[in-house]
């Protein structure tokens, strides 16, 4: 079992061969220069390897995308053994990454909490609070303030 921090390190050195080489040495037009490598994973044995992309563009140029890298697959683990240098190079597989699909549905919930609150900003804005101004009872003459103390008057 390997530590946690060789397999940090060799997920580091797998992120930046496969994105090098996807940049550089592939000459797949599937795989242009709209797929970007997000974040890579290793098991704790170092077996198995899981990299993250995104694919900007349409559903189309995503599947497109998976296929290109499903066929580049093994040149890049053998670049990946060449660079890493390890007993046992990892096998890789690629996972299309959530993050720009939460990040706009996020965005998409922050507009419609900001068009409520303006909304709710827009009704209050002549508004004033039910009641006066200071909602505390207080004596209205010095008999009741008297009577507030406590004590009997009446059996005296």
């Amino acid at each position: 079992m390997a530590d946690n921090a060789r397999a940090k390190r060799l997920a580091d050195l797998i992120r930046e061969v496969v994105a090098q080489k996807l940049q550089r040495g592939i000459k797949d037009p599937r795989l242009g220069s709209h797929v970007t490598i997000t974040d890579t994973r290793v098991t704790g044995d170092l077996r198995e390897a899981t990299v993250f992309y995104t694919v900007y563009g349409d559903d189309e140029e995503r599947k497109a995308a998976a296929a290109g890298l499903e066929s580049a697959k093994g040149i890049l683990r053998s670049e990946v053994g060449r660079a890493a240098g390890v007993k046992f190079t990892p096998t890789l597989t690629f996972v299309a990454d959530a993050l720009p699909d939460t990040a706009r549905t996020i965005e998409d919930l922050l507009d419609k909490a900001r068009q409520s609150d303006a909304k709710v900003r827009e009704a209050s804005a002549g508004a004033r609070y039910a009641g006066e101004a200071d909602p505390y009872r207080k004596p209205d003459s010095e008999d009741e303030a008297d009577d507030t103390d406590g004590t009997d008057d009446s059996t005296a």
